[in-house]
């Protein structure tokens, strides 16, 4: 099974910027922020509430608790908010103003009714191709979070926890390998 692409930084900027042009911008970009910055799965964005993301003071949460029901493989578990992605939820809600009430869905269609899961995966796959980004899907985000970690040094444990699986074999087909990072392993021999 060919797996999502892993965008570069360069293809990411591109994304963003045709993201930006379009309708719905501010929401767009939230999908896509929380596929990259949190790693989240298009059926776990599709599911959160502002509830979910801001605490009873309105500020954003340190921690995104993700139900069962909202998860994979069925086992709850947590997203944790950097710094980026709390500027990004911050961002977003000043956009949507009064819209940011805890029971209501984060992202709305144009309808003003939830995302499911296929409708964002969908939505997703309309701005890689408007982008210009073949091979790239709803799940590229989340191969990139966790290509990022890995290649940061981060302790596989960790970045399995934080994927969510419940198998290291599965994070470790998620990491992206390339020619420039193979170079950059046996330069420091």
């Amino acid at each position: 099974m060919k797996q999502a692409r892993v965008l570069t930084d360069a293809e990411q900027k591109r994304l963003l910027a045709v993201v930006a042009q379009g309708r719905h911008a501010a929401r767009n970009r939230m999908a896509v922020m929380l596929s990259y910055l949190a790693g989240l799965r298009v059926g776990e964005i599709a599911a959160l509430t502002w509830g979910d993301v801001l605490d009873g003071n309105g500020a954003v949460r340190e921690q995104v608790r993700l139900s069962a029901e909202m998860t994979k493989g069925g086992h709850a578990r947590v997203a944790f908010v950097n710094d980026r992605l709390r500027k990004e939820i911050e961002r977003y809600r000043s956009v949507v103003g009064e819209g940011a009430k805890p029971e209501r869905p984060l992202l709305l269609t144009q309808k003003r009714t939830a995302f499911s899961a296929n409708t964002l995966c969908q939505l997703m796959a309309q701005l890689y191709e408007q982008a210009g980004l073949d091979g790239a899907t709803s799940h590229s985000g989340r191969r990139w979070f966790i290509t990022r970690l890995a290649h940061s040094g981060i302790s596989p444990k960790v970045i399995m926890t934080l994927a969510g699986h419940k198998h290291l074999t599965t994070t470790q087909r998620y990491i992206e390998v390339n020619d420039e990072l193979m170079r950059a392993a046996v330069d420091v021999l």
